[in-house]
């Protein structure tokens, strides 16, 4: 997939966030089946299967972790066995309540599965202006990502990660630009 088509991905995962709310796990289906069907794509091979929700059999495969099993967002597995597995997280909305509870959820997922012997990589996906929705579903404020927001990720990426098993064996960290600059005045709430 390159980068115009996982953009399209974003979108019409937004969309679907949009129609069917945050608790509604349609928005994953988009994005994790379009990034699996593409590792399985670049796997090639019949000794390598990927599971997610939106692929293959639309579900998601548990990996052993050291202290709990975890439903792993895209699992690769080979010849049946597990081998590694990915966590992927799209921000869509009120990034600054729940900005640390993302980072350190990811902390400890990561270690949970890293310390079973096993590889785990995560994507972050963040568009760089949010919207805050309020309960009603209405825009309060435009949130902006900024140096502060992404200082905690990039001393994550200078980690060792053979010494800290919180982190990730790789992270990509994707920035999306919103290019409508009028996007703020255009858009009052979910359904606009």
């Amino acid at each position: 997939m390159n980068n115009e088509q996982f953009l399209v991905t974003l979108k019409k995962s937004f969309l679907t966030y949009l129609k069917t709310g945050a608790r509604s796990n349609k928005k994953l289906e988009v994005l994790h089946g379009a990034i699996s069907q593409d590792l399985s794509e670049r796997l090639n091979d019949t000794d390598y299967s990927v599971y997610s929700l939106g692929y293959g059999k639309g579900k998601e495969r548990k990996i052993n972790g050291r202290y709990i099993d975890k439903a792993v967002d895209i699992t690769i597995e080979e010849n049946g066995t597990p081998i590694a597995g990915i966590a992927v997280k799209y921000v869509m909305s009120n990034y600054s309540q729940n900005s640390n509870n993302y980072f350190e959820n990811m902390l400890g997922e990561t270690a949970n599965i890293r310390s079973a012997q096993l590889p785990y990589f995560q994507i972050f996906v963040i568009p760089d202006k949010i919207p805050y929705f309020n309960k009603d579903g209405i825009i309060t404020k435009w949130e902006r990502i900024n140096e502060h927001n992404l200082k905690k990720y990039i001393k994550l990426s200078e980690d060792n990660i053979d010494n800290y098993l919180h982190t990730p064996n790789k992270t990509l960290v994707f920035i999306v630009h919103i290019q409508d600059n009028n996007a703020e005045t255009k858009i009052e709430n979910k359904t606009q």
